[in-house]
């Protein structure tokens, strides 16, 4: 099975996520990971959901995706063209004979420390799935007290296939090579 980013542009509008999520529930898709929001123009809102299937489920998965009609366009993210990244807070249990080891890794992985109490330790990571992944292996040694992961987002590289909108919702060539 292969795994493939979805990135989707949709109005923003009440109820695209909703008739989205529920065309992967209907057909029995499973969503690994589902972020949403507003693009620099607050009419659209991005859509990046990763997904698993064989490639003919992902061509059902992208047909039945452009038959909704909020959907504006949708590309399928190449780890070779695209950026995707994902953000993870972790609160760890750290007292302060800890946190020099802490702190050492949060170095090495270029994270940040956002927050310290008497007896934790905050920590910001942002990266790629493997890069959150591996950090997230190497805090076996503490105790986890809370963690929080966003999901992936992403967008392609360079203008090549930029789709932008004039203020009726036409479609606008800009010339981007």
């Amino acid at each position: 099975m292969d795994k493939v980013v979805f990135s989707i542009l949709v109005d923003n509008v009440s109820g695209v996520l909703s008739r989205i999520s529920g065309l992967f529930s209907r057909r029995g898709y499973n969503i690994d990971s589902l972020t949403v929001g507003v693009t620099a123009d607050p009419r659209f809102s991005r859509i990046t959901v990763v997904t698993r299937g064989d490639e003919s489920i992902l061509e059902q998965i992208e047909k039945q995706l452009n038959k909704l009609v909020d959907v504006l366009d949708i590309k399928r993210l190449q780890p070779e063209t695209s950026i995707c990244r994902e953000l993870v807070l972790v609160k760890l249990k750290a007292d302060v004979h800890e946190r020099e080891a802490v702190f050492a890794m949060v170095n090495v992985f270029r994270a940040k420390v956002v927050d310290v109490s008497r007896e934790s330790v905050m920590v910001e990571l942002i990266g790629n799935h493997s890069k959150i992944n591996a950090f997230i292996d190497l805090l076996e040694g503490y105790e986890i007290l809370e963690l929080a992961r966003t999901g992936v987002t992403g967008l392609s590289r360079g203008t090549f296939d930029v789709k932008m909108y004039d203020e009726e919702g036409n479609l606008v060539d800009y010339g981007f090579q």
